[in-house]
């Protein structure tokens, strides 16, 4: 079962990671944190955002976007720029990455990242153009 997230959540997240989320994917979270998206080459489950508010919240949120994302980062060709926001379940990643000219913040694009090949394929030009399940 999905529910909201707290605005105070997603800003631990963003100060977590050290990068401003795109506003499509926060409005997202706020709403039903984790959750599934379909893309062009397959389906999602997102990472939800860590919730501490009480014990139930805290244990569906531990496999949260920082840690998956720190996870991801110990595989051979994960971008350091990447922030792991899903997973096919395959070892594929969907990814959100920085900004290039300000690198705290994200991008607007959505990517997946092949763990086989280390290639990002962008899906979406934004997390609101992705179909949600």
């Amino acid at each position: 079962m999905l529910f909201p997230v707290e605005e105070r959540f997603i800003h631990e997240t963003e100060k977590r990671l050290g990068l401003k989320l795109p506003p499509d994917y926060v409005n997202k979270m706020m709403k039903a944190n984790g959750g599934e998206v379909q893309t062009t080459p397959d389906a999602w489950v997102l990472y939800p955002i860590f919730d501490t508010s009480d014990k139930k919240r805290l244990k569906r949120t531990c496999n949260d976007v920082v840690r998956e994302t720190e996870s991801a980062r110990d595989w051979v060709g994960f971008p350091d720029e990447a922030v792991a926001i899903g997973s096919n379940g395959c070892g594929d990643q969907l990814v959100l990455l920085r900004d290039k000219k300000s690198p705290e913040v994200s991008g607007d694009e959505v990517f997946w990242w092949d763990h086989e090949t280390g290639a990002l394929n962008m899906v979406a030009a934004r997390f609101a153009d992705l179909t949600l399940d």
